[in-house]
């Protein structure tokens, strides 16, 4: 709670005449472009990731069987990543725009072409990485629907179209929400995408604020606005579902078949959900790998370096959040009083925080406890101490705790809860304390929950890019800075091979992803 508590309080002792600057230049363009970015983005999603989660999940059309993992593959992509990739292809100067020339004889100018380094071309970018979160979220529900519902839907004069509408989008409604609130979430936090397309958002306004004016508690107030776009998020997904109860009859999916798309229909099916994975990954992809191999600059001292601060600060981070995790976790389930259960539940709400608003908010603690520090070692000492916890790795790994807390938390429980808790009784009859019973029976048994957890957080660290700008120690870079800073000064080339090595790396936990879903659906049938 330590990153919001600091903005709120913040939010009252902003300097005026700094708040009264923004007030009457830039927060106007922050708020409409935020709004049109979410509003952009949210119908993205929705228009690709629910009709692909139904033909994959209900229809039968060559190819659905590969298609239906494969369409997770944007989510390895971070969003600055692919729209780096897509301003060297059809920037002026890319080769898209090189060829229309060539072929037409025109000139700058003389015709028209789709302006990338725009609003519009944010809320693409966004789209094609953010997808999977509504397609993850609709086809486990359509999965789970009844496998007599559309039949029955059918023998009462429902074509597949009307069923799809009239009854297999409504079941689904409350998953597709939750994929949607995520996805916007998302768009609210991105930093690198919107500062680099030029679009001013709360997330580039923060840290201008913070860099630009250097005044902490107006970057804080911004932050304060942008937590509550968060919370309203939050609230309206609650909201849209206070009274209404979906039920399914249990029915497994194994008993139903798959709607048979054939001709020109199933070929049209095919090339659907084939346009995101081929916009969202193949493309960007095979860039990356071209210029990494044929046209960027040899790999040195100065990229080794890069990688090992990045592969050990995440393997740091995914450590220590997933052994908080398995703390927090077993406490719940020794003791599932109130104040437990409300306190771990609190400890993962940071994952729905912008890294721009945990990073303000961790860094105005940390200096006060250093300043302090330093004054007490002054006033009582002759020796001099610089910066213990701001300026250095603590900050960061902080940071990283907070905002990944809740996806260690997420795969710990749920691990957690497939253990007998007579396995807990045993253990405690053979004379073990709690501790060793989680050190010695439930750690061994929770190593796929476990190893899972730490996957998915070394690979979020690495590719977090906010909360990293504002907190890395001086001279202290990694992949993802350093891909950020070379595509800013236009050397889009040059930062291929640290865009690269985030993308594969990122690939790993997608792909075991969608090992797991499919592992289930076959487990199921």
């Amino acid at each position: 709670m330590l990153p919001i508590l600091v903005v709120l309080v913040n939010l009252f002792n902003a300097n005026d005449a700094v708040w009264q600057h923004l007030y009457e230049t830039v927060l106007a363009d922050y708020v409409s472009n935020s709004l049109w970015l979410m509003f952009g983005v949210g119908s993205g999603v929705l228009l690709l990731g629910v009709p692909c989660a139904w033909l994959t999940s209900m229809c039968e059309f060559p190819g659905r069987r590969w298609l239906s993992w494969a369409l997770l593959l944007p989510m390895a992509v971070p969003a600055y990543i692919i729209a780096y990739t897509y301003t060297g292809v059809l920037d002026f100067a890319g080769p898209v725009q090189t060829m229309i020339r060539q072929l037409t004889g025109l000139g700058y100018g003389e015709y028209w072409f789709f302006e990338v380094r725009s609003l519009g071309g944010a809320i693409v970018m966004l789209t094609l990485v953010l997808y999977p979160y509504v397609y993850l979220m609709a086809r486990a529900a359509f999965l789970e629907q009844s496998a007599n519902t559309l039949e029955v839907a059918r023998t009462l004069g429902c074509s597949n179209v009307s069923a799809f509408f009239k009854l297999g989008l409504p079941l689904a409604r409350p998953a597709i929400v939750t994929g949607l609130t995520l996805a916007l979430m998302e768009t609210l936090a991105d930093y690198g995408t919107v500062q680099y397309f030029s679009v001013s958002t709360f997330t580039t306004g923060i840290l201008r604020t913070y860099y630009g004016f250097g005044d902490i508690a107006a970057a804080s107030q911004l932050a304060g606005v942008l937590l509550m776009f968060v919370t309203v998020l939050i609230l309206l997904e609650r909201y849209s579902r206070r009274r209404i109860r979906y039920h399914t009859s249990g029915i497994k999916k194994a008993n139903q078949k798959h709607i048979k798309l054939t001709g020109l229909v199933g070929i049209g099916a095919m090339f659907m959900c084939l346009l995101p994975i081929s916009f969202g990954f193949a493309i960007p992809a095979g860039v990356l790998a071209y210029w990494a191999v044929f046209l960027a600059e040899p790999i040195g001292s100065d990229f080794v370096q890069l990688a090992w601060n990045s592969f050990y600060l995440a393997a740091l981070a995914a450590l220590i959040v997933v052994g908080l995790a398995l703390v927090l976790s077993y406490a719940v389930r020794l003791n599932k009083s109130r104040s437990v259960t409300t306190s771990v539940t609190v400890a993962g709400l940071g994952y729905a925080l912008p890294g721009t608003i945990i990073a303000i908010g961790t860094i105005v603690p940390l200096a006060w406890l250093d300043h302090r520090i330093i004054e007490l070692v002054k006033n009582y000492t002759d020796g001099k101490v610089g910066l213990i916890f701001s300026g250095t790795l603590v900050a960061l790994l902080f940071a990283y705790t907070v905002r990944f807390m809740a996806v260690s938390l997420g795969a710990v429980q749920n691990g957690l809860g497939k253990i007998k808790p007579s396995m807990d009784m045993a253990g405690r009859s053979l004379g073990l304390t709690p501790s060793k019973v989680l050190l010695k029976i439930h750690v061994p048994l929770l190593k796929g929950s476990v190893l899972t957890a730490i996957l998915i957080v070394f690979v979020d660290v690495l590719k977090e890019l906010p909360a990293t700008m504002v907190l890395r120690p001086f001279n202290f870079n990694t992949l993802a800075v350093r891909a950020f800073e070379l595509a800013s000064d236009e050397r889009l080339i040059d930062a291929a091979p640290a865009s690269l090595m985030i993308v594969l790396v990122g690939l790993v936990p997608v792909i075991l992803l969608s090992r797991s879903i499919s592992s289930r659906i076959e487990q199921s049938k």
